[in-house]
């Protein structure tokens, strides 16, 4: 079994930064992929970043040059630094991970609230 525990959520005025983090423990292979997903109320879950084990990255155009996402693979955490928040930011973020084809694990969200 595989757990996520995010952290780093809150309440943020626009033009505001946020970190968050997702630590990982169980059975963890070295390849994996890892992630951040949001959903906003009323909306479908959405990418907003992914990481490899290898470091190659993937944004939501959404979120390109004003989120940035790394990873430290000692202690299998991954990172999503917020910069320039917006109003539209504001959702549930979840951290994902996924390894050996189709095992996918979820945390269970930390909430952003960003006010104008």
């Amino acid at each position: 079994q595989v757990q996520l525990v995010e952290s780093g959520g809150g309440l943020v005025q626009a033009g505001g930064s946020l970190r968050l983090s997702c630590a990982a423990s169980g059975i963890i292979y070295s390849i994996n992929t890892m992630g951040w997903y949001r959903q906003a109320p009323g909306k479908q879950r959405e990418l907003v970043a992914e990481i490899t084990s290898g470091g190659n990255t993937n944004y939501a155009d959404s979120v390109k040059g004003r989120f940035a996402i790394s990873r430290d693979n000692a202690k299998i955490t991954v990172y999503l630094r917020m910069n320039s928040l917006k109003p539209e930011d504001t959702a549930v973020y979840y951290c994902k991970l996924s390894q050996r084809g189709a095992n996918h694990y979820w945390g269970r969200g930390t909430q952003v609230t960003v006010s104008s």
